[in-house]
């Protein structure tokens, strides 16, 4: 929860120790690209943003059968530690939609969905009683609306990461997969007939370069603890908003987008935050 990944962060801090989480989609040379362009102004002010994490082994069995594996069945199963499909994944597109967005979450409602899977919804020790799918609609610190969903129904899709940017002067679209990644713009005259081009990526310095560079230079790097921390407290805040039933603001946390995102010579290459 957020509370402890504040203490950890603090501590981290308070002893001057270089501390970065691997949040693994910062890897994608689109996401660091649809940035650059967003912070350059490419495509004016922002207005609409929508966001998707899509997995489908709930549905498929790519990577297995639910049904019979202990790695996927504590998944479900809050007794076992799940916290479902938002507490898996959700830093990943929260991070991924604010980070291209260059702008942080204040204010959100969730609503959290966990889908009859089997008679009984119980498979031997195992309550099947974890969130499958969530929809979260989010206000930006800089006034866009956001969409923010995860699901492990998405039929079709293995694991797949998408975000949509529009905003007055045109809108990008990002999308990464398992060894995968691209973004196109519609800019400029396009915007009037509409016409989508693909924008050239070049290779971005990963997270572990970045580690690397921080641990020999002694400056921290991004993401950092902080960061993660404040992605945390989206999920608490997520988490509480189904609950009760009702919007929750949030500060706009540490502000803390001071990450490279310069390109360098490495690819993509990293598998990404598969399920183990």
């Amino acid at each position: 929860n957020h509370a402890d990944a504040l203490e950890m962060t603090e501590a981290a801090e308070r002893a001057g120790l270089v501390n970065m989480v691997n949040l693994t989609y910062r890897n994608s040379p689109a996401i660091q690209r649809a940035r650059e362009m967003v912070l350059d102004g490419a495509i004016g002010e922002l207005r609409h943003v929508e966001a998707a994490y899509r997995q489908s082994w709930l549905v498929g069995r790519t990577w297995g059968d639910w049904r019979v594996e202990d790695k996927w069945l504590w998944r479900l199963s809050s007794a076992h530690g799940s916290t479902g499909v938002l507490g898996d994944v959700g830093i990943h597109i929260l991070d991924f939609a604010t980070y291209g967005a260059a702008q942080e979450i204040a204010s959100l409602r969730a609503d959290l969905v966990t889908f009859p899977k089997i008679e009984g919804d119980r498979i031997g020790n195992y309550a099947l009683d974890a969130n499958d799918s969530v929809a979260i609609t989010a206000r930006l610190s800089g006034g866009a609306l956001a969409t923010i969903v995860a699901t492990r129904y998405a039929t079709g899709h293995l694991n797949d990461l998408s975000l949509m940017l529009h905003g007055t002067r045109g809108a990008l679209r990002v999308t990464t997969g398992i060894d995968s990644a691209s973004l196109s713009a519609c800019l400029g005259h396009d915007v009037d007939v509409p016409v989508w081009r693909d924008v050239p990526l070049q290779s971005t310095r990963r997270n572990a370069q970045r580690f690397i560079d921080a641990l020999r230079t002694g400056i921290n790097g991004d993401p950092s603890f902080r960061r993660a921390a404040d992605m945390q407290r989206i999920i608490d805040s997520a988490f509480e908003s189904d609950r009760c039933g009702r919007s929750i603001e949030l500060p706009y946390g540490s502000g803390e987008f001071d990450g490279s995102v310069g390109m360098d010579t490495e690819g993509l290459g990293e598998s990404p935050a598969l399920p183990d």
